[in-house]
């Protein structure tokens, strides 16, 4: 069952879930849903209570996974109109031509076209092509630095995902958003860095912040740069 609380100008939703525990249990997930696992029997009073209390903690931990969720797209995609690739900041030029390509110059980048209904398919996939290509490049060195830890993923794959910036599944696999590719290098090793810690620590705990701190002592710089693209 669902239930809230107010904590000054927000509103806490959460789930409810009664097992067979002793203590009460609160966790965020990725998507930034509220679990509250909590003894049967538990008074639904007491329960808000607690929420209450940890309220700061749980909107610290949405925040934190907010970074990881890009923002609404709503580009036109015409002459004139900017586009990031990289951290650097593009106009696009739309040409008419016999073929389908993209290609940037300069300032530039120019989507030649037969059609100009196609032409956010093909910046989309020229993103998804360049996003393959220089993932890998930037997350092998990251790969090797981390076997020390013992592990290694046991693959990079791009998938376009509405909430998140990059996930790492059970089996190993760090999958990346090929949006990604339209922020700035610092911003694509902070996430690459952030999965393979996942590898050591599957949860955020303190040992989990230690190991990112340690291999990449500027995340949170990287993390605010992060927010400002999507």
């Amino acid at each position: 069952m669902q239930y809230s609380i107010d904590f000054g100008s927000r509103k806490i939703v959460y789930t409810l879930l009664y097992s067979n525990r002793k203590t009460l249990g609160i966790t965020v997930s990725p998507n930034m849903e509220i679990i509250v696992k909590a003894p049967e029997n538990s008074c639904v009073e007491l329960i808000a209570t607690k929420v209450r209390k940890r309220a700061s903690w749980i909107i610290k931990q949405q925040n934190f996974f907010l970074t990881f969720h890009p923002k609404p797209n709503d580009k036109k995609y015409v002459s004139g109109e900017s586009h990031f690739y990289l951290g650097k900041q593009y106009r696009i030029e739309v040409v008419e031509g016999k073929k389908n390509e993209v290609s940037y110059k300069g300032r530039f980048i120019q989507i030649t076209t037969k059609n100009k209904s196609n032409v956010e398919k093909l910046l989309t996939d020229w993103y998804k092509t360049k996003a393959k290509e220089k993932f890998e490049e930037i997350a092998r060195p990251l790969i090797d630095r981390f076997k020390k830890y013992g592990v290694e993923p046991s693959g990079i794959y791009i998938q376009t995902m509405k909430t998140r910036w990059g996930s790492c599944t059970p089996k190993g696999k760090i999958i990346l958003n090929p949006e990604l590719i339209k922020t700035p290098k610092g911003c694509i090793e902070y996430v690459i860095i952030h999965e393979l810690c996942h590898l050591v620590h599957h949860n955020h705990n303190q040992k989990f912040f230690d190991l990112q701190s340690k291999e990449c002592p500027l995340w949170e710089r990287w993390k605010k740069k992060l927010e400002q693209f999507g």
